[in-house]
Order: structure tokens, then sequence, then C-alpha cells
């Protein structure tokens, strides 16, 4: 009777769609295909070198000042582009709505100029006579509060990002734009980049001439409460904190940081970097991040990321994974998404290689360097892999498209995403890269593993920190040159089409199964500590965050089947006032029940009961060790996480 219905919906609608067409005697206006008059980017040098001064000590007001010179060789039309394509956002990012009192001028005249019509992030203007230089004159007014986005100046730091104070000519390869930049940093503060300063006069420093490709590569972290940690001759680990006591740590702590450099660089067998800088800020009042550069990365935690190190591993997976993206996504890049200048889009059907296999490594080097102990990486191996067992839009949507997320959904809130999905190929891909090695550890009777892909694959020579880019194909063939398999196949099934589960056979070819257990796990308390949250959401099926708010339900849970919803207030739970250990209870003393769980909720102004059928307890994921007669007692998984250099 649905199908039927629906048929005749879709019928009706036809019939009547065509019924409805334009009648013939009214006007009707022909398309005309807009003229993109936009130069397109030509691997040609660009005749001189920009400046680019930008004057940062605002950082109360959250106010950048930007003074631009861009040499010109001829008169006539000159086009300017904005970034817009962000490298590792896998998006559109750039905030050009911030940028203000855009000013050009030429031999001491101002200079009228107009946006691009078509694309918004370009402007055009015309360019005199006897003309051998444009100044432009802007402000980049960041965000002084979250809802804005992103805040990048703080009361102690600031995050100096090129792409959001320069402009670009249209025409050229990014890479052929020679610059010079200068910052001017509030007096007493330090600041850290990949690239290095040519002169320094007080708090300006005159930074070394390079090309507009590697300087938007190239950000800056700078604050009043600094330290430099050395970690080898090439790796620093530069830290900038709200307050100077969020800096003490141990030298035990500085240690695994250095370990996992040396891991890293044995993963991979070369160091695909001439150096590298970690820019971690320690802090509550900047805004978060963790982003990828071929020479350094952007990491923004807790300031207590050191001085709470015993409370559990919290943030400290952030750093792997942002250095071996040096080699998985800056060295070696996917063809769709190495672009010539910042214009163009990027196709992110491989996001399950560049950032998949990126994370499945980062569990691992964690793992070997000893920034996680082998129990608190099992503990998030279990939370993950349960974790995707919930999104069961995986019914209609396949992995494979979730690689568009970036662009589709823009890490937006979504109400229901474990039927929506997100950016899935993150831990998916961990999940498909898993069971990768372990099937050649299989196939192979043990003497290889994913290890070698890696190292045949992203590897390279030593400091070579340009772009080796690759195709689905090229992966495939790499995998078979390692250990034969349908690869292709097996590519096929996980990635492009849809399932039921999540891909876990690697737990079980490493040796371990996914159980549920009724304590939650040292990763997931630290989690929901740091998440502020409760998450309930392998019993009830939903997370809870602050003062009874329902944070997210699960698609299909239990509470999702009783009407709730994210959004909602839970004042109640079978008549006790709300808490987290009330609902805890609840869910305990109905473990074997036939009866439900009275949750009362607010909905706006109106209040609501909602009964929720559970009667499974609390429920949290494990990983347990296969044990057995034929069972080895060290299994793959034992033998990816040991460290390959102590």
């Amino acid at each position: 009777m649905r199908l039927v219905g629906l048929l005749g919906l879709f019928l009706t609608f036809s019939i009547s769609t065509t019924a409805a067409a334009m009648p013939d005697h009214l006007s009707k206006p022909s398309y005309v295909a807009p003229q993109d008059i936009i130069p397109a980017p030509q691997d040609i040098r660009y005749p001189g070198t920009m400046t680019l001064e930008v004057d940062a000590r605002d950082h109360e007001q959250g106010i950048f000042r930007v003074t631009q010179t861009i040499p010109v060789a001829q008169p006539g039309r000159l086009t300017l582009l904005y970034p817009e394509w962000l490298p590792g956002n896998h998006a559109p990012r750039g905030e050009i709505e911030k940028v203000t009192g855009l000013e050009f001028s030429a031999n001491g005249q101002r200079l009228d100029w107009i946006r691009d019509d078509l694309d918004v992030f370009a402007f055009h203007l015309t360019v005199p006579e006897n003309t051998s230089t444009i100044t432009a004159k802007f402000e980049f007014v960041s965000a002084t509060t979250s809802r804005q986005g992103r805040i990048v100046m703080a009361p102690s730091m600031l995050n100096l990002r090129w792409h959001q104070v320069s402009l670009y000519p249209a025409g050229y390869y990014v890479r052929q734009i020679p610059v010079e930049a200068t910052a001017i940093y509030p007096d007493g503060w330090r600041a850290a980049t990949a690239l290095r300063p040519e002169s320094q006069t007080g708090s300006t420093i005159n930074y070394e001439k390079t090309d507009y490709d590697t300087l938007v590569d190239s950000p800056v972290f700078a604050g009043r409460y600094f330290q430099t940690h050395a970690l080898t001759n090439r790796v620093n680990l530069n830290i900038v904190a709200d307050e100077a006591k969020f800096l003490k740590s141990k030298k035990a702590h500085i240690n695994l940081h250095r370990q996992l450099v040396i891991e890293a660089e044995a993963l991979f067998g070369s160091r695909a970097y001439d150096r590298y800088d970690f820019l971690l800020a320690l802090t509550e009042d900047m805004g978060g991040i963790g982003l990828e550069h071929h020479r350094s990365s952007e990491n923004g935690v807790n300031r207590e990321y050191f001085t709470d190190w015993d409370s559990g591993p919290g943030r400290r997976s952030l750093l792997p994974h942002e250095i071996i993206h040096s080699w998985n996504g800056k060295y070696r890049r996917p063809q769709g998404m190495w672009t010539p200048d910042f214009r163009q889009p990027t196709r992110d059907n491989l996001l399950w290689v560049y950032e998949g296999q990126t994370q499945f490594w980062t569990y691992v080097l964690s793992a070997r360097s000893g920034l996680y102990s082998k129990q608190d990486t099992l503990d998030a191996l279990a939370a993950i892999a349960a974790g995707m067992d919930q999104r069961v839009g995986r019914r209609w949507r396949p992995l494979i498209d979730t690689t568009h997320d970036p662009i589709i959904a823009a890490r937006k809130p979504k109400p229901w995403s474990s039927w929506q999905r997100a950016e899935d190929y993150y831990n998916e891909g961990l999940l498909i890269w898993l069971e990768a090695d372990q099937i050649i550890r299989r196939e192979s009777d043990g003497k290889k593993s994913l290890e070698n892909f890696a190292r045949d694959f992203f590897g390279g020579k030593n400091g070579d920190w340009g772009v080796v880019t690759y195709e689905k194909e090229d992966v495939v063939a790499a995998l078979n040159k390692v250990q034969p398999y349908d690869w292709d196949g097996f590519i096929q099934e996980r990635v492009y089409q849809t399932s039921t589960d999540a891909p876990k056979n690697g737990f079980a070819l490493g040796g371990y199964e996914l159980v549920f257990i009724d304590k939650p796990s040292a990763y997931i308390l630290a989690n929901d500590k740091r998440r502020k949250q409760l998450d309930l959401s392998h019993s009830l099926g939903l997370i809870m965050g602050s003062k009874g708010t329902i944070k997210s339900v699960i698609w299909d849970s239990p509470a999702f089947k009783a009407g709730l919803k994210s959004g909602l207030t839970i004042s109640a739970v079978n008549g006790t006032a709300y808490s987290h250990e009330a609902l805890k209870q609840a869910i305990e003393e109905n473990r074997g029940a036939d009866g439900k769980i009275d949750v009362f909720a607010k909905n706006g102004e109106a209040y609501h009961n909602f009964m929720v059928d559970h009667s499974g307890g609390l429920r949290y994921p494990a990983l347990k060790k296969i044990t057995g007669e034929g069972v080895e007692q060290e299994g793959g998984i034992d033998r990816l996480l040991q460290p390959k250099t102590k």
C-alpha cells in the first residue's frame, strides 16, 4: 500500500507539473551564461615580488591591519584574488566577509575597484599608465566571539594565517608568485612559524622571501607566554599558553613528543620536510584547531594539556595526526586535491586515504610513541568502531559520499548526524585500513604489513617537501605490490557501497572482538569530561550535554523511537529531578525489567513524558582479547602497536 501510494503521488506530481506549464502567451526570458573574465592560472613566473606587511598588535579588538604591494608589468585590467579554497579544509573556507576598508592606490592616487559578479573573491581594477606597483590596504576583522567564526586573536596569543590577510594576482600558479612578508607583533611576544626570519627589529619580523603557496602554508602562532622545545635537530615543538603556569611540562612529556617524531620518520623511512614546527596553543581563549601544513601544523588544545597529563590521553592524538599529514596529504596528495591556486575547487573523493589512513596511523603512532598507553589505544579503537556502527545512514549513503561532506555541510550542526552521516571517512577510513593491515599480515604469513605500503607509497627523498599526486588506481597498484589481493574489490565494497555495519573485521583478524560492558573506559570518561557531556549512545541512544539538554539522539535508537530529539531539556527521570547520575541509575534499575524509563522533558514551552524502552542497562564499548585453542597470544593488533625504535 505504501509503495502504491508513493507511485500515485509521483504520477500525480508529474501530471500536475505538466498541466501547470507556463502558458505560451506569457513572456519568457532566455538564459545567458555569465562569462568568466578571470584569467586562468599559468605555470609562469610572476614579474616581480609582492610585499606584505601585517600589523597584528590590536589583539584586544581582534583587528589585523594590512598593507600590501603588488608589482605590475603593464597598464590595463588587473584581477586580484582572495584565497577561497584552503588546503587542509577540503572546502571553500575563505572568510572574505571579514575583509574591510579595502583601498587600492597607485602613484599616490586612489584606484576604483569592483568585485566580480560571478566570483565574489575576485576584485578588478584598472592599472594606470606608467605604474609599476599597486598598493592595497585593508583590515581583517577577526571573530571576537565564537558565533562569528574561529577566534584567532586572544589576550595572550594570536594565530596569524597569511591567507586571511593577503591578496594575490590571478593568472599565475601561486608557487610562481614571490612574496616578502613582514609581521608586527605585540611588544614582548614571541612567534613561531615554518618560515625563518630574515631580520628582526623589536617586535617587527621580516621573513625570508618565499613563494605565495609556501607563505599560505606557513601560519604563525605568537604569544606572551611562549616556549620552544627542540625535539630533534629539524623538528621544534613551539608552545603558546593563556597563562605561564600552563607551559610547565615534565621532561618525560617532551620526550614522548620527541619519540613521536622518531617513530613517524621510522614508519615512512624518510623526512617529508627540511624542518618542521609544531605550533601548539594551550588555550580556552583562542579557538581550537587541528590543521596540517607541509612543514608545520596548527594545533589548539585544552590549556591543561601538560598540567593535567595524568587524567587521560585527552587531545594527545592531535599532534601525531597532523605530522603524519606531512607525508600523507602534503607530500603525497590526491590529484584532485592539488590545485594551482586557491580559486580552483578541490575534489575530495580520496579523503578516505588522505584522512582515513592518517587517522589509522594516528593511533598507531600515539601508542608507539607512548603518548597513548596500549590500553588507551584499544579503548579508543573500541569507541570509534562502536560509534561508526551507529552511523546507520550507511544504509543509504556510502562512505565515498561522505568525502563531500566538508563542502555539503561545512561542519555545521546536524539534527540527525547518525542518519545524515558526517565526515565519516576519518574513523571509518581508520577501520578499513586496520582491516587492510591485518589482511596483509595474514596473506604474507606475518612478513609484511601496511607499514610496507606506507614506506613505499608515502616515503620519498629526505627533505623533499614538494608534492607527488596520485589517483585511486595508484593506491590499488601499491597495495598489490606489497601483497597481491583483490584490493580493488575490497575498496569497492567498503568505500563505494552501502552497508549495514561498520567494517570491523580488522579486529577479529588482529585478535580482538568488540564487546559491551557496564563501565566506561578511562578514554570515554576523559572524552566526556573534555566535551562536557554524558555519552549514553550505546544504551538509550543519546548524548547528554550540560543542564539536562540533549546533545544528540541516535537514529532508530530507543530514545529516537520514544520521540526524543536534540535540543530538548530533561527535567526528570522516573519522577526524580534530572541529573547525570539519576539518569544512569534509572537505566541500571531497568536492566532486565519489562517496564520503560519515564523521561520528562521540555520542548519549547511544553512538557512531555517520553517512555524509553530500554532494559539492557548501561553499555560501553571495549575490545576483548580473543582466546582459546589455536589462538596466538600476541595477535596482529598487538604487533601493530609495538614501538619500532625503542
